[in-house]
């Protein structure tokens, strides 16, 4: 058995799963706890024989029952108050006829009312489990339909409780007992489950700020393409027209207008490649600018190193390197959990080194073929980049960092070939 495998796993998993997988069996363990409560009813009465064996028997073994159905109760209760599916009545009437069941049928077997102390075990037993099944069955309802259902419940636990004896005013005093216990319990367990939808709605958040980010460079760049070629557009149909009613006319004026036509479309050509060639170049004074502040926004902390100004570099170098600073706090945003990243810049033997670290990486279960760095296999981001370096005779690696954090460190020469191209970015 791999024993490290569900460590694996657990590492794989976002905040929000483990979060929810926290609260969930958390309330499995307190719904365990029932028979617990039972046992600690029986006290040292086996002992003394002052219980019957098939009393105890249908309590310890109608308390388990009972924890049981609770912990499917839980199942199907917690998503229901996550928002994930419609709350599950059917279920919390079959599991509090069950605990009424189970606490009618050891008042009926148990021992009854009188002077001495096993008397009280019985009753206890019923009130305990119709106590543990208003509070999981809280996590399932409204506030209002759950106090709603709590009065039918210990309503009903009333009348056996009337019929095997007891006095009204301990009847009283054991449902006062049995409807604190469930509020406790049932605030609790909604305390709970409300700090995991906390924490997913967050998650939420955060992907949607991402997608918002996105949304804004598309409309960005859209706008850009719309001044450039709104009007040149406009003009070419105008022209075009005007040059197919001179043609038909038989006026030479025709050719001039389909002259004016292909120069506008040229430099329309030469506007729309230079909108692209700004969008795609990348200034890395204002890239680091740009993720410190995004990654502020996700509650990162963004930590900045420069031995060397970046507005000091080649304007090649900043470009190259501009992109290296804006993929990898993408990858920070998508890739892990972050709460701290570190930008480093530096020079060195006629080179400039850049640096990102991060902390929060999600631990990926191994796999055969897969990259030792970490890197997610299906992922282009990195191969992009490192081609992009190499090209200009830099390289990127991904050196070994400590448990939980991941590292890029670009180098790029500060003398690059002048017949290299400038640096764009290559089509997906």
């Amino acid at each position: 058995m791999d024993v490290a495998r569900p460590v694996r796993r657990w590492r794989a998993t976002g905040k929000p799963q483990r979060t929810e997988l926290l609260v969930r069996w958390s309330l499995y363990s307190v719904a365990v706890a029932q028979p617990l409560v039972t046992l600690s009813l029986l006290g040292g009465l086996v002992g003394r024989n002052e219980i019957s064996p098939l009393a105890v028997r249908v309590a310890v073994f109608g308390s388990v029952l009972a924890a049981a159905a609770n912990v499917a109760l839980f199942r199907v209760t917690l998503p229901a108050y996550l928002g994930r599916r419609a709350r599950p009545t059917g279920w919390i009437c079959a599991a509090g006829a069950l605990a009424l069941a189970v606490g009618t049928a050891t008042l009926v077997v148990g021992p009854h009312p009188g002077p001495d102390g096993p008397a009280a075990f019985s009753p206890g037993v019923l009130t305990v489990t119709v106590s543990f099944w208003l509070a999981s069955a809280s996590l399932g309802l409204a506030p209002a339909r759950a106090a709603a259902t709590g009065l039918v419940g210990l309503a009903l636990t009333a009348v056996p409780l009337l019929v095997a004896g007891l006095s009204p005013f301990a009847v009283l005093g054991l449902l006062i007992g049995s409807a604190l216990g469930a509020l406790l319990g049932g605030v609790t367990y909604r305390s709970s489950a409300w700090m995991a939808r906390v924490v997913w709605e967050l998650d939420a958040a955060r992907e949607t700020q991402a997608r918002l980010a996105v949304a804004e460079e598309r409309l960005r760049f859209s706008r850009d393409l719309h001044d450039v070629l709104g009007r040149n557009l406009t003009t070419i149909a105008l022209k075009s027209e005007l040059a197919v009613q001179l043609a038909r006319r038989g006026r030479p004026e025709a050719a001039d207008q389909m002259t004016e036509v292909q120069r506008i479309a040229q430099e329309s050509h030469r506007e729309v490649r230079e909108v692209v060639r700004g969008y795609r170049s990348a200034d890395l004074q204002a890239e680091v600018t740009g993720a410190r502040a995004v990654l502020r926004a996700a509650d990162v902390a963004c930590e900045l190193a420069f031995t060397t100004d970046p507005a000091a570099l080649p304007v090649t170098v900043q470009s190259v390197l501009g992109w290296v600073v804006r993929e990898a706090a993408t990858n920070v945003l998508r890739h892990s959990e972050a709460a701290r990243c570190a930008i480093r810049l530096r020079t060195a033997d006629g080179a400039v080194v850049l640096e990102v670290e991060n902390d929060g990486v999600r631990a990926v279960p191994a796999q055969r073929g897969a990259d030792p760095t970490g890197a997610d296999p299906g992922g282009s981001g990195l191969a992009g980049l490192r081609e992009r370096l190499c090209a200009y005779g830099g390289a990127l690696d991904v050196p070994a960092a400590d448990p939980g954090t991941f590292k890029v460190t670009a180098t790029l020469p500060l003398a690059l070939p002048p017949a290299l191209p400038a640096p764009e970015v290559p089509t997906r």
